[in-house]
């Protein structure tokens, strides 16, 4: 298909801004900027910090999802694991009800202004309650620190893997090699990275975690985890904290992996006091796979200011101009 122009790409865009139950990433609110195609809706939402180079693949899914639609689906529902932010320990089974029936549980770890005891008391509140745990440093630790906290926070039991426990490619290679009974999964180091098998191929994660937007479409995530499979890497696709409707896309994109084996990051919808969509309510852990259309109702009482709602059209716009239509689909 076509790049459509970016006046048909913003006709019928609308900015709106979600509150949180609890701070994550270090926000309060999630904004977003919703377009709407003949396929249906697109969300366009990079983190602020994000350079215009990396937020045009967000603008890119955006619209392969609302001009293009999702790829054809190999299964009817996906498993998601629950998502814990880095709130006291005592605070956990309130987070954990939001996610009924999951069998994972990714807890944050690492937060700036707390400690590992911090993290201990945080993940055995969360073993009680669900067993199986991985956690999320998010590039937090130096190797050394991550030697420490992964040998402690396994003590008690086994981690499924550690995402993204230090920044560098070369740390995460070192961490393996210190630490070989906690598998590394990669995140940051594939969803901000020039090159996404770059960590790979050094030997630095057992496990890759993929993310629909920051990648530029669910159909290059697909490709990407093609790839990855040829190095025995499987991936976990994952919410980049999205709206339903990101939710719907990250949903769309496991559907149609031909395998995956592990949870999935895509139950962070329980995070929102509210949505631009009724919560899609997981069932015996799982999602199911459906199309995603924003409540008129919502949307209105979700919209954010006009000055807000003026940076975000005029960010997609520098976005837009940096796409281009090789090989039928845009590439920045």
């Amino acid at each position: 298909m076509s790049l459509p122009a970016v006046e048909e790409v913003l006709a019928d865009a609308v900015v709106v801004s979600l509150p949180m139950r609890v701070r994550f990433r270090g926000i309060t609110t999630r904004e977003a900027l919703l377009l709407r195609g003949p396929a249906g809706w697109g969300e366009f939402s990079p983190f602020p910090e994000y350079t215009d180079e990396e937020a045009a693949h967000w603008l890119q899914s955006a619209i392969e999802d609302a001009w293009l639609g999702p790829p054809p689906a190999v299964r009817a529902r996906v498993p998601i694991n629950a998502t814990v932010p880095a709130v006291e320990a005592a605070a956990v089974p309130g987070v954990l009800e939001q996610f009924p029936g999951a069998r994972t549980a990714k807890v944050k770890v690492a937060e700036r202004g707390q400690t590992l005891d911090d993290d201990l008391a945080r993940v055995a509140a969360v073993r009680e309650l669900i067993p199986n745990v991985r956690i999320d440093a998010n590039g937090g630790w130096s190797v050394d620190e991550a030697e420490t906290a992964l040998r402690v926070l396994s003590a008690d039991g086994p981690l499924e893997y550690a995402e993204q426990p230090c920044v560098s490619v070369p740390e995460l290679v070192e961490v393996r090699r210190r630490v070989p009974g906690v598998r590394v999964a990669a995140d940051e180091s594939i969803r901000r990275a020039d090159d996404p098998l770059k960590v790979v191929r050094a030997g630095g994660a057992d496990i890759a975690v993929v993310k629909v937007a920051p990648l530029g479409g669910m159909r290059r995530l697909l490709s990407l985890a093609e790839q990855l499979s040829t190095y025995g890497v499987p991936v976990v696709v994952s919410s980049a904290l999205d709206t339903a409707v990101g939710i719907a896309a990250g949903v769309a994109a496991a559907a149609a992996l031909p395998d995956l084996q592990f949870a999935c990051g895509l139950g962070t919808g329980g995070l929102f006091e509210s949505d631009v969509a009724l919560p899609r309510e997981p069932v015996n852990g799982e999602l199911a796979v459906r199309a995603v259309i924003p409540d008129t109702a919502r949307i209105e009482a979700l919209t954010t200011s006009t000055e807000t709602s003026r940076w975000w059209m005029e960010r997609a716009r520098r976005c837009h101009g940096l796409l281009d239509n090789r090989d039928g689909l845009f590439y920045v």
